[in-house]
């Protein structure tokens, strides 16, 4: 099998459309391509995410997207790795951990500090994949969020 990792832009818009329409759907938000291909599109379009798409034998598979961001205390760049997904049938293969490593690349390639995600804490088996490359769990600060 031959597992490449491409750095997503306009013209691989399609092949990211059903993955992360399938990422929304796991967690539980409604099937919606078009809502979608528009987010997609528009986070590409501005340039305000960067994401990697996995391919197997050509096929697209998974992918990561992440989000700038920064540390006013450290006075750093950080990246938010906000989606991570790995079609169901391909999962097992080491392909999460593949876009997991060119994410954390790319954060030292552009002298971030580091890289931050969050998950639900019912996603067991993305935690395990996180803590294996790397990924320690936060003890030290709790997440707040306001709805407005």
């Amino acid at each position: 099998m031959n597992l490449q990792i491409k750095t997503a832009t306009l013209e691989l818009l399609e092949d990211i459309v059903p993955l992360f329409d399938a990422y929304r759907v796991f967690y539980q938000q409604e099937s919606d391509l078009e809502r979608a291909r528009g987010f997609i599109r528009e986070r590409l379009y501005l340039r305000e995410s960067v994401i990697f798409l996995a391919y197997l034998d050509g096929v697209a598979v998974g992918f990561t997207q992440l989000f700038p961001t920064f540390s006013s205390t450290t006075t750093q760049r950080l990246w938010t790795l906000n989606d991570l997904y790995v079609s169901e049938n391909m999962r097992g293969y080491r392909i999460g951990q593949r876009l997991l490593e060119v994410a954390a690349e790319f954060a030292k390639t552009h002298g971030a500090k580091g890289l931050e995600l969050a998950t639900a804490v019912t996603n067991i088996s993305g935690q395990k994949l996180y803590e294996r490359a790397g990924f320690k769990r936060d003890t030290d600060f709790y997440c707040y969020f306001l709805e407005v």
